[in-house]
């Protein structure tokens, strides 16, 4: 079968005519380049058994879309297959995949729709869909894979399980191909919606887990160099709202609140008339810079929750820059068109609402801020995905986060691979109502923003925020405390490399630790030689509160560093130094403990 053939440029349609002309011919086998040693091994893993279904899961970032490619190029050389479709989670991903494809010498049309009927054009050797299209019109999409040999590239293939429309679209269209290849950076999601396509092993409760045919996950790929190393810089802060009825609420983020506080806490956080999250943009500004140093062309990105919350974000980074914010707010063509014009330039910021969270290739993006409300591991994993591209060896990514339990789970949790488990066999109508309820639930998390302050739409008014820095997360691990903003304590954090080993990270930042923990102290009078201050009658309820938040932050920094409990670390200190518990310690009993435990965490 020719290529023209297998094109399907048949009379009366219309695809060929607004299509641009031909990409280059490239040789047979694939991308120019010499191919990484995962996407070799999973190439010859396939190769070995050549299975009708495969499913690869490599971490954002580390290249599945050259590996897809390349074996593409090798199943067309050998003539296993002469037709290639790609299925895409999003619009923006079409042309992406389109001109990668033509890199590797084959010719897709990124402009198909559902309208040009069975013909895509006699220059093409296949398309590039979305998950929708294809739940739109499965059996028109059925035809034209059954009109030749055909490989389906099914990118991000957890997408398949979004909407039982889309799953059982999915199914109809490619039920009949010759080879299916599906692609994953985050091989789970967070219901138990299967994934057509994907094979699922039954385990001893009863439940099913994803069987996945190669696995490429975040550790290996950071050990190699393939992906960047990623701090999360964790801000805390006091937040104060109403409530419903009325009620004036007040709360700190990281503290042991009940899920409700907890998420009005947040959501207080995010709100754009607040201190916290302009705190928390100058924060991670300040970052930038420092990358910038080493990382001229650097960028950052705000992930918002809505759209409202969005366009406030950029202009308070107008505000804090002076310069002009990449704004991305749908996933049209002038988005990806704006997408573009900054992976390519050096302006400093975008912001984006959730359609950036996932396939978005922007390798610049060295700086983060998760400013949504979204907690669910599928879309953590994916939003961080943006900042691990490495286009070179030492560079280092820093996200900034809200303190919430959930995120800072998924923070430490980072390497922890996953595998998409189904609970159980579900009826047609827990399906329906599964599907219904998620539905609802994105519904009720984009209108958040436009719910009325108050009358009969009241929930709730955020009344203000404060922010400080808490600690610092790498690999599992915790450093740092707490620092008010623009101190010199914070800017211990914001200030490190941004071109840094691996290796080298843990060490810098234990190293940045104990500075901070010095530079408290010394702030605190208790250098040292340093003459203690007299207590002022006036304000001993200040000095007591300042110097027992200043100990419980040197515990908290100690507790990391000497893997001891708070309570046993608390214990240690009362038995060397005297005194009774912190609650009913003097000022100066209090300082003993604190000058114990900064000679201890100085280097």
């Amino acid at each position: 079968m020719t290529d023209s053939d297998h094109g399907l440029h048949l009379p009366g349609t219309s695809a060929a005519e607004h299509l641009p002309p031909a990409y280059p011919e490239r040789a047979a086998h694939g991308t120019a380049g010499t191919l990484r040693a995962w996407q070799e091994e999973a190439i010859r893993q396939y190769l070995e058994r050549e299975p009708l279904d495969f499913l690869a899961s490599a971490t954002p970032g580390a290249g599945k879309t050259t590996f897809a490619l390349r074996l593409a190029s090798i199943l067309r050389a050998n003539r296993t297959v002469s037709q290639v479709i790609v299925v895409a989670p999003t619009e923006h991903l079409k042309t992406q995949w389109a001109d990668a494809a033509a890199r590797a010498g084959i010719r897709l049309n990124p402009y198909y729709s559902n309208g040009d009927g069975l013909g895509y054009g006699s220059h093409y050797h296949g398309i590039v869909v979305t998950y929708a299209q294809v739940a739109m019109k499965p059996v028109q999409h059925r035809l034209i894979t059954e009109n030749a040999d055909t490989l389906v590239i099914l990118d991000e293939v957890h997408h398949g399980g979004d909407a039982l429309s889309w799953g059982d679209g999915i199914r109809e269209a490619y039920a009949t191909a010759k080879r299916r290849l599906s692609l994953t950076g985050t091989p789970f999601r967070s219901d138990d919606a299967p994934i057509p396509f994907v094979a699922y092993a039954p385990q001893g409760d009863g439940s099913k887990v994803s069987v996945t045919d190669y696995d490429y996950g975040y550790g290996r790929a950071l050990a190699d160099g393939v992906v960047r190393p990623v701090v999360f810089m964790v801000y805390a802060g006091k937040m104060r709202w109403q409530t419903s009825a009325g009620e004036e609420m007040e709360a700190r983020l990281g503290e042991g609140n009940t899920k409700d506080v907890t998420s009005q806490a947040w959501r207080t956080a995010l709100d754009p008339a607040g201190d916290w999250i302009s705190q928390v943009l100058r924060a991670a500004d300040r970052r930038l810079s420092e990358v910038r140093r080493s990382i001229p062309d650097a960028g950052a990105l705000v992930i918002a929750t809505d759209h409202a919350a969005a366009k406030a974000y950029a202009k308070q980074l107008r505000e804090i820059t002076g310069e002009q914010v990449a704004l991305i707010l749908s996933d049209d063509a002038g988005a990806s068109d704006r997408i573009d014009e900054f992976s390519k330039g050096e302006s400093r910021w975008m912001v984006a609402v959730r359609m950036v969270s996932e396939g978005v290739d922007v390798p610049r993006l060295a700086v983060g801020v998760y400013a949504t409300s979204s907690s669910t591991p599928l879309f953590f994993a994916q939003a961080i995905g943006r900042f691990v591209r490495s286009r070179r060896r030492g560079e280092v990514a820093s996200v900034f986060i809200p303190n919430v339990p959930a995120l800072m789970q998924l923070a430490q949790e980072m390497e922890k691979e996953r595998g998409h488990v189904l609970e159980g066999p579900k009826s047609a109508e827990e399906m329906w109502d599964a599907e219904a309820a998620l539905m609802a639930e994105a519904e009720r998390e984009d209108k958040a923003s436009s719910e009325l302050a108050d009358g009969e739409g009241f929930v709730y008014q955020a009344l203000g925020s404060d922010a400080h820095f808490d600690r610092a997360v790498f690999d599992g691990a915790e450093f740092g405390g707490y620092a008010e903003v623009e101190s010199e304590e914070e800017l211990e954090f914001l200030g490190f490399p941004g071109l840094l080993e691996p290796h080298e990270v843990k060490a810098v930042l234990q190293q940045r630790q104990a500075r901070q923990a010095r530079s408290s102290a010394t702030k605190q009078g208790i250098l040292e030689h340093a003459p203690e201050k007299a207590e002022a009658p006036g304000a001993l309820h200040r000095t007591l509160g300042e110097q027992r938040k200043l100990l419980n932050s040197l515990v908290g920094m100690y507790s990391k560093v000497s893997g001891d409990p708070h309570p046993a670390v608390h214990t240690e200190l009362r038995r060397i130094c005297g005194g009774p518990a912190v609650a009913q310690a003097s000022v100066s009993q209090l300082q003993k403990r604190i000058e114990l435990l900064r000679r201890r965490l100085s280097p």
